[in-house]
């Protein structure tokens, strides 16, 4: 058995393209349930190969990969006191919440970096239900390649599990991306790759679920679960196909959209979905969680099982999800207008941009690992992209002028996608991350409703690290 997982591991690492504020701080009581960073081990290759040195996030027990799951009810509190045991400082950001803005974990922008050996306290209400994470935002693009990430769910307020057209029971699968050698240890000596860095970024040739290669989960023949997929990869997007299960997606990015059928789905990093499927009554059929790795090869990254008796099969259609009831719609009358220019990278570049302040053409930029920039700056941290005032609908024309794809992610605001290359988008949906492709166009539209300066970055971290980064600020 260990040899065939071995050939197997090796042969998906083929299909993945390569060679295997302060801290201390907080208005929370001292009895705070703890969230430790620390270093661990976590068995990602198939058995047969070494557990894989990892950073991993622990609470009651021992670290694990990904980061134990954190649950609660919508309008309930996140407390957690963040102790940071790594040898680098650290932060923690709650993806996707819409979150006081001194509890976002957007290291250095709304606190300071927590430094080895020290802590800081979050204490935030989770207004909407969804599937959100967790991760560091600190040193990012190292840190969450090397495990620092986790789920967190935050339940519907109105009971969904169990009624008429809904799932009976549902099963978190975060997706991940490693960066293996062949004793399935983290490549170390590419955290600075540029050539990456200016292309896909920090491709894995691992690809987990639940922290594992190749994991099997037991179903009942004919029962009807609930999915929350998430992609923590630091780059890959992860187009997940679910034959013969009747896939239908219910929410995306945590927000619920009117259920749809999703043979495949599509996340780029930091991107959520979930979905519902209805297995076969049939016990011999397989079932597997597949992925396109890029080139319509699609490869097994989790199996089902069928196990135990057979229940009666829900008939009706799938039940929506319960609304939010607490995201105020754009007023698209008078929006404040901006935009978001992507450019730089391989094989496209660009003339120059700012960086700290100065004008540079491209080779300066890239000796100074810059390679990207939005609206003609690189990392633009010193001055926000543009303010707004506290309740003021933003529509944002987004451009990709490069040769690469791009998640573009909001802080602390989920957004309404209004178009798409000139096209209306029929959906509408409601996200906190949209992916963007070459030279695609878009355009998406959200109340400035939370105060506070927020980040607006790549989440293919090693292009965010390489010049993707800015911020604006709602007062």
């Amino acid at each position: 058995m260990a040899q065939q997982s071995r050939r197997a591991f090796l042969k998906s690492a083929a299909a993945f393209g390569g060679a295997l504020a302060l801290p201390s701080h907080s208005r929370a009581s001292n009895s705070l349930p703890l969230l430790r960073a620390m270093p661990s081990l976590a068995q990602i290759a198939p058995p047969g190969y070494q557990e894989t040195p990892v950073w991993s996030y622990a609470t009651d027990g021992a670290a694990a990969v990904p980061g134990p799951e954190l649950r609660l009810k919508a309008g309930q509190r996140v407390t957690r006191r963040l102790v940071n045991d790594l040898p680098q400082a650290t932060a923690v950001h709650w993806h996707g919440i819409r979150i006081e803005n001194a509890m976002d974990g957007a290291a250095p922008l709304t606190q300071a970096p927590v430094p080895p050996g020290q802590t800081f306290d979050y204490d935030f209400v989770a207004p909407d239900p969804g599937t959100y994470w967790y991760h560091a935002h600190n040193h990012s693009m190292e840190q969450v390649a090397r495990g620092l990430a986790g789920p967190l769910i935050v339940e519907d307020r109105r009971p969904w599990l169990g009624e008429q057209g809904a799932a009976t029971r549902e099963l978190t699968l975060v997706l991940d991306d490693w960066l293996l050698t062949r004793d399935a240890t983290i490549v170390e000596d590419r955290w600075h790759d540029l050539h990456a860095a200016s292309h896909a970024g920090r491709l894995g040739n691992t690809v987990s679920v639940n922290g594992k290669a190749y994991p099997e989960y037991a179903i009942r023949p004919g029962e009807r679960l609930r999915l929350r997929l998430i992609n923590t990869a630091t780059a890959r997007i992860m187009r997940i196909g679910l034959p013969g299960l009747s896939p239908r997606l219910v929410a995306l990015d945590g927000h619920p959209v009117v259920p749809r059928s999703a043979e495949t789905v599509t996340l780029g990093p930091a991107q959520r979905a979930d979905v519902v499927i209805d297995a076969a009554l049939d016990p011999e059929r397989p079932a597997a969680l597949l992925l396109d790795p890029g080139r319509g090869d699609w490869v097994d990254i989790a199996s089902f099982s069928y196990r135990g008796d057979p229940v009666t099969p829900t008939a009706s259609d799938v039940m929506p999800l319960p609304s939010w009831g607490t995201l105020p719609a754009p007023d698209l009358s008078n929006p404040q207008q901006e935009r978001l220019l992507m450019e730089g990278g391989a094989m496209r570049g660009m003339d120059g941009a700012m960086y700290q302040g100065e004008q540079m053409d491209f080779r300066e930029l890239a000796s100074r690992g810059m390679v990207w920039a939005f609206n003609g700056v690189a990392h633009g941290m010193d001055e926000p992209m543009f303010r707004a005032p506290l309740g003021r609908t933003v529509r944002m024309q987004l451009s990709n002028r490069t040769a690469w794809p791009h998640a573009i992610h909001l802080h602390g605001h989920h957004f309404t996608v209004l178009s798409r290359n000139g096209s209306k988008d029929p959906h509408r949906d409601v996200r906190d991350t949209i992916l963007m492709g070459p030279d695609e166009e878009a355009e998406i539209a959200f109340v400035a409703d939370n105060p506070g300066r927020w980040m607006v970055h790549c989440h293919m971290l090693a292009h965010q690290k390489a010049g993707m980064m800015a911020w604006f600020e709602v007062s």
